[in-house]
């Protein structure tokens, strides 16, 4: 592969990380909104929420790996996005509404674009595969973690649903897959298949990790 093959490859790579990362601010932004209209907030609460779960994970990843600053703070892109989906979600009410199950819908596919994109991003600044996918789980679950501690709810990942853990398996494909040279477009549809389909189902059918049990044999609380 000659010198312009290998830029015109690194600008396709970049394109597709921008494009992940904006479609993951689109579909969080969605879910936080949702979340924040259905608590009754009026609409600047509505804004605040969908950024703050759209960029939320982003920024603590960047502060994390040494990006600074944040480009969620810095690029324009990502408040127009995520303002953009909160007032679709405020002004297209009924069609939100007919989504079956919009939290879990959007949430889902945030979780998996943002697990793709945290481990990535992680390992263009250097880090290796251990740092690479704890990045990608904290961009995955860093800002529906701060969604639910604003709207005064126990977070998803303290419960028994399977969250950070599909955000550890998407993360873990894409390290994986980069370390053992898989085509960055291939690996990275799987990683985000895999993350999206484990947490959407586990929703839709109620799967849930075990819990640990006290001493006395009985679930602990």
């Amino acid at each position: 592969m000659n010198v312009h093959e290998l830029a015109l490859a690194g600008l396709n790579d970049h394109r597709l990380f921008t494009m992940l990362d904006l479609a993951g601010t689109f579909a969080f932004a969605i879910s936080g909104a949702v979340a924040a209209r259905d608590r009754g907030l009026d609409w600047f609460g509505v804004i605040v929420i969908a950024f703050t779960v759209a960029c939320g994970g982003g920024v603590l990843r960047d502060l994390c790996i040494g990006a600074v600053p944040p480009a969620g703070l810095t690029d324009w892109r990502y408040l127009a996005v995520a303002m953009a989906a909160a007032l679709m979600t405020m002004a297209a009410n009924t069609l939100v509404v007919r989504l079956a199950h919009p939290v879990i819908l959007f949430d889902s596919l945030g979780l998996g674009l943002f697990a793709v994109t945290g481990a990535q991003k992680a390992m263009i600044f250097g880090h290796n595969a251990e740092v690479a996918v704890l990045m990608g789980v904290l961009t995955a679950v860093g800002g529906g973690v701060t969604r639910d501690v604003l709207l005064n709810r126990v977070p998803v990942i303290l419960q028994r649903e399977i969250y950070a853990s599909a955000a550890l398996v998407g993360a873990g494909i894409e390290v994986a897959g980069e370390r053992l040279g898989w085509l960055s477009n291939g690996r990275t549809w799987v990683a985000l298949a895999a993350c999206f389909t484990l947490r959407y189902l586990s929703m839709r059918y109620k799967w849930n990790l075990p819990r640990s049990s006290g001493r006395d044999g009985n679930d602990a609380d």
